[in-house]
């Protein structure tokens, strides 16, 4: 290849390599584009590094195709010399043509067709696209089609949402300045859509994400309404990841304002239980006793707990038989419970369906101190009671399967 003469004007002026993509700027210099776009980016003062002349940072690079096909006959002439084939580059994405695609979007006629280019784009060029502000437009789209109670172009919508989104101030001064984003997200799920499983489950994968990106004060101001529509689709159970997000945003909003109550009242303990005694996967088992803890904190999520005939005795099935994720949240739960409500009734139930042998289990089995001295505060609250009971057999000690 050192044989080889390079003809000059095929080398970089930034690089100093065969160009594989040669754009010339607006000052006539031709550089390799990944040089020129990376010196727009990090260089202090954008200049022409040939000329020195001022360079806008959105400046125009346009391919130069004579000198690629060029260059491209030239490595392929002297491929025998060790000189390395120049493929095609595929076209960049342009910013002018982004923004010409999201203006179409306001032509009833024009936005479904605009949608599906903006879809194939978005595979490969998710960054640029978010860059251009193509996330924020899918935000205002799916608005426009609550409000108009239309379902054409939804699919399409959240796809491209979902593969551009990134957790960047953009994205989250869009959910925060668009709040109806969260009703309409909830609103798909009740809609008759075409291909209703996919586009509902990718409508809680969205969901999640703006639950994450949005201020406390969004949080707070959830209403019932959204509740009873998350605990609508635990109920229908119509795929695993739509659960799992829902379990997820469900943790997430608890923790706000009055959410708990909120949840609590839209049925979701009896839900959750009803849920877990189907015995899910894991990760679902784990998410459900997270929210279950969370709920229980509060008097009216006890009560609603309780009211459940399975509840107890559910939390005590799982215990050392899931995660130690999940004998964390079970114990708390219990703990919780024997706290602040622990009725005569409630005690003997905890006695009667095992409750009480599981936490002797965690003392003896191969948990963390921490666990074990929560169980043994548990125990030592009540052990007038539970003393001596021929409620508790001798049970062989179980470990995590």
């Amino acid at each position: 290849m050192d044989e080889i003469e390079i003809p000059q004007y095929f080398i970089c002026p930034i690089s100093l390599q065969i160009m594989k993509d040669p754009v010339t700027a607006v000052t006539g210099i031709t550089y390799d584009r990944e040089s020129i776009e990376q010196w727009l980016k990090t260089a202090k003062d954008t200049i022409c590094p040939v000329t020195k002349q001022v360079l806008p940072s959105n400046s125009c690079l346009t391919p130069n195709h004579t000198l690629r096909r060029l260059i491209q006959a030239w490595s392929t002439e002297n491929a025998s010399g060790g000189i390395d084939s120049v493929p095609t580059p595929k076209s960049p994405l342009c910013k002018s043509r982004l923004l010409k695609l999201i203006r179409e979007l306001e032509v009833p006629g024009l936005y479904v067709n605009a949608l599906k280019k903006l879809q194939v784009l978005a595979k490969d060029n998710s960054k640029f696209m978010e860059e251009a502000g193509v996330p924020k437009a899918m935000v205002l789209l799916l608005i426009r089609c609550c409000n108009q109670s239309k379902t054409i172009g939804v699919e399409q919508a959240l796809r491209i949402l979902y593969l551009t989104w990134t957790p960047s101030g953009e994205i989250k001064a869009a959910v925060n300045e668009n709040h109806r984003i969260i009703d309409c997200l909830a609103w798909i799920q009740g809609c008759d859509i075409a291909n209703p499983v996919v586009v509902k489950t990718l409508a809680m994968q969205v969901l999640k994400r703006v639950i994450e990106a949005a201020n406390t004060r969004l949080l707070e101001k959830l209403k019932p309404e959204f509740m009873e529509e998350m605990l609508r689709v635990l109920k229908l159970k119509f795929s695993q990841q739509a659960t799992k997000s829902t379990l997820q945003i469900l943790i997430q909003v608890c923790l706000w304002g009055r959410n708990r109550s909120k949840i609590v009242q839209a049925n979701a303990m009896f839900e959750l239980v009803e849920l877990e005694l189907e015995k899910p996967e894991k990760n679902i088992t784990e998410l459900i006793f997270n929210l279950l803890a969370h709920l229980c904190s509060c008097a009216d999520g006890r009560a609603e707990f309780l009211s459940h005939a399975g509840s107890i005795a559910m939390v005590a099935k799982r215990i050392l038989r899931v995660s130690p994720a999940t004998d964390d949240q079970a114990v708390h739960i219990l703990s919780l419970i024997s706290k602040n409500a622990a009725t005569k009734e409630v005690l003997s139930e905890m006695l009667r369906v095992g409750a009480v042998t599981k936490l002797c289990m965690v003392i003896q089995a191969d948990c963390s101190t921490y666990l074990k001295q929560k169980a043994r505060e548990v125990l030592r609250q009540h052990s007038n009671l539970w003393n001596n009971s021929p409620c508790i057999a001798v049970y062989l000690l179980t470990r995590y399967q």
